[in-house]
Parts: structure tokens; C-alpha cells; sequence
């Protein structure tokens, strides 16, 4: 029976040496990409009701990609798994201003020749993107 066991316990660890190896790629692939997506702000009164509603589609930076991570079996740590994770995240963010020039009054009926037809909005958006441990601020 112990013999059956130790077989068996050896197994577990081989595979799980096998397993972990074989998940783990040197390869990182964290990027600042131009993405294009659609901004709508509404404005409001002093009473709370809807002044205009403006929009726009503004090319914006994004982070896409993949970090290396890995979960491990360690006997130090009190969970019983030592874990190293990375994300994919802004390391600096920026801040600009955009325009949006699709802009509505609370009836729907779009603003022309007036200086609400436009309305300027600050966003932050990444600067840079790097591979980060997960929890980590920047």
C-alpha cells in the first residue's frame, strides 16, 4: 500500500512540474494600441434635468495583451501556493482634451449655429503600457 502511494504521490508532482512548464512562455505581448470608440455626455440644468447630450467618436490609446503568471506549489507560504501574477496595465496615464461635435438638446433636435453645438471634455487614457504585478497601483 505505501508503495501504491508513493507511486502515486510521485505522479502528482511529475505532472505538476510537467503542467506548470508547459504553461509558462517567455513571451509578453503588452501594448499601447489606437482604439476608436463613441463618447456621450450629458450636461444638465441647475435643477437636474437633461440640458444637451453630445457625442462623439474619438481615437483613444488602450492597453491589449499578455503578461507572464504563474501559481505554483511552495511549502513556505501559508496559502501552500506561491503565485506571481502580471497584468497588462497603463504604467502612465495622460490627460487631453477632446471635442465632440454631435450635440442634442433635451427634445433630441440637433444643435447648430449656436456655441452649444460642440461641447470639450477632458479624458485620461494610457501613455504607456507595461507588464505589472496584479494589485500594484501605478
Amino acid at each position: 500500500m505505501l508503495l501504491i502511494i508513493q507511486k502515486s504521490l510521485l505522479l502528482f508532482v511529475f505532472y505538476i512540474a510537467v503542467s506548470c512548464d508547459a504553461e509558462i512562455s517567455d513571451d509578453e505581448n503588452c501594448e499601447t494600441l489606437q482604439s476608436e470608440i463613441r463618447i456621450t455626455k450629458d450636461e444638465y440644468d441647475e435643477i437636474g434635468r437633461v440640458r444637451r447630450v453630445c457625442s462623439g467618436d474619438i481615437s483613444v490609446t488602450k492597453c491589449e495583451g499578455f503578461c507572464n503568471s504563474q501559481v505554483q506549489p511552495s511549502v513556505v507560504t501559508t496559502t501552500g501556493f506561491l503565485k506571481e501574477c502580471y497584468c497588462c496595465r497603463e504604467s502612465y496615464l495622460k490627460e487631453r482634451f477632446v471635442v465632440l461635435n454631435q450635440c442634442y438638446d433635451a427634445d433630441g433636435i440637433k444643435l447648430i449655429g449656436t456655441e452649444d453645438e460642440t461641447m470639450e471634455i477632458k479624458l485620461r487614457e494610457p501613455a504607456e503600457c507595461k507588464c505589472i504585478k496584479c494589485g500594484d497601483l501605478a
